[in-house]
């Protein structure tokens, strides 16, 4: 099943993406990867890109990660985006692909999107997500957590590989109790 565009794009540039430094396959992946065990709601830390104009502190629509939802060997991403008088859920699903713990989504229009678990020990998580559409890459890491608890030990791990990819820090959006889970993630319960 194809993803939409729209809703794509703008993952994508929420998230403060920009261009690839490096191949697919420069980025590691954790080794024994369990989707089952990154289900639930994470909070975003940190963000690194390689060009944060793509994402401005000024621009009145935010999109945020609310949780990682896992569908048969699919996983949800569970995002909202929010501004001023908009407060709406957006579910993007990508399937296993390549080694275990990377995940890709096609969208209409022949673009896809590649996402990495780097490292992760369940209650800490950097995230790798890669856009390609055209020709064009644009990347995003991330730095996840469950609660908003400043781990020493991955923030550095964090920004090691910040300096690696040469990136910079784009701005960070979490969630407040605003808004509400999209329906099909309130229907399942959780």
């Amino acid at each position: 099943m194809a993803l939409q565009r729209g809703p794509l794009l703008l993952l994508t540039l929420s998230l403060g993406l920009a261009s690839a430094q490096k191949t697919l396959e420069e980025v590691p992946v954790q080794p024994g990867f369990d989707a089952q065990k990154v289900e639930g709601r994470w909070l975003t830390i940190q963000l690194a890109t390689s060009d944060t104009l793509l994402v401005s502190p000024e621009d009145p629509l935010r999109l945020a990660l609310h949780s990682i939802r896992t569908w048969n060997r699919d996983l949800e991403f569970v995002l909202f985006w929010t501004g001023k008088g908009v407060c709406k859920g957006l579910n993007v699903t990508v399937h296993p692909t390549g080694p275990h713990g990377q995940y890709q989504g096609f969208f209409e229009g022949g673009g896809r999107m590649f996402v990495r678990f780097v490292s992760t020990d369940y209650s800490s998580l950097i995230l790798y997500v890669r856009f390609e559409d055209g020709g064009e890459v644009t990347s995003l890491w991330a730095l996840l957590a469950r609660r908003v608890l400043r781990d020493p030990k991955w923030l550095g791990r964090y920004q090691g590989y910040v300096r690696e990819f040469q990136l910079q820090e784009a701005p960070v959006f979490n969630l407040d109790a605003r808004c509400s889970p999209p329906a099909a993630y309130a229907r399942a319960g959780s």
